[in-house]
């Protein structure tokens, strides 16, 4: 993306994130990702495109043969008024293929996985919400991370010298 006319690289997507999940990437390791469209109301997608949303307590579950986004804090569009607002934590039907959902339900099934919210971003103007299939880190795992995370640090802080 040039950094002045704000214009997308040519051939490819425009993506505008929203909102990014960075405590599950500490939490958990991906071992796949899924996109997902959303079905949302009008005062949603309104408060979206303010760049509000939280999704660091929320989760996906199957239902009934669908996938349905959890606890995703969408908070309410202020100009809209009180009568024709959202609920800000209500559940929202994730959109993938049936095909795609048959492999994240089988995945879901084993041992230790989750399905967590990664990020939330616009493309093209829809809502997509990047799903990933994760397993759950033990706390060696998340020490690891740390000291990845700072040997990296140090790593530019020695370049920028």
């Amino acid at each position: 993306m040039s950094a002045k006319s704000g214009a997308p690289p040519k051939g490819g997507p425009h993506i505008q994130l929203i909102s990014k999940n960075r405590r599950a990437l500490f939490d958990y390791s991906v071992e796949s990702r899924v996109e997902c469209g959303l079905q949302l109301l009008g005062t949603e997608v309104k408060s979206l495109r303010a760049g509000t949303a939280q999704l660091s307590d929320a989760y996906a579950v199957g239902q009934r043969g669908e996938l349905v986004l959890m606890n995703a804090n969408i908070p309410i569009y202020a100009p809209a008024g009180p009568l024709s607002n959202h609920a800000p934590k209500r559940t929202r039907k994730l959109l993938v293929h049936r095909r795609e959902l048959d492999k994240i339900l089988e995945q879901q099934k084993k041992d230790g996985y989750a399905l967590v919210p990664l990020s939330l971003y616009f493309k093209d103007g829809k809502a997509k919400l990047e799903l990933g299939i994760c397993k759950g880190k033990q706390n060696i795992d998340k020490r690891e991370t740390i000291a990845a995370r700072d040997a990296k640090r140090e790593i530019a802080r020695a370049q920028k010298k």
